[in-house]
């Protein structure tokens, strides 16, 4: 597959671009009772994301294309089928190539719904 199924591509679950750290990609996200999230995303350009940190742990896992992520100054390159748990408080950025598809879920609250 080269693009997320299209049930999970509902509007009412579309992340806004203004809470996005990577320009030019597209999002959605499922919300747990606990209060975690999952969020998929895809990259449609190369890009960077910039630098920023959660007050709770993440794991992701790349789907498709390649994703470097950028952790307290050191790199891990993740392909189709690696993951990679980063822990809260710290520091991260990186970089996707063109088509790149990850999945991350939150332990906490990541993506706030748009007031409509």
């Amino acid at each position: 597959m080269k693009e997320f199924p299209e049930f999970m591509k509902n509007q009412k679950n579309h992340i806004s671009s203004n809470q996005q750290n990577t320009k030019d990609v597209d999002g959605y996200f499922f919300e747990g009772a606990d209060g975690s999230q999952m969020a998929f995303w895809t990259c449609y350009s190369d890009r960077i994301s910039k630098e920023h940190k959660h007050e709770f742990d993440e794991y992701m896992v790349c789907v498709y294309g390649q994703y470097t992520v950028t952790m307290n100054g050191k790199e891990f390159i993740l392909n189709a089928g690696d993951e990679l748990f980063i822990p809260k408080g710290t520091i991260q950025g990186g970089k996707c190539i063109a088509g790149t598809r990850t999945i991350h879920i939150f332990g906490g609250k990541r993506i706030h719904r748009e007031r409509k």
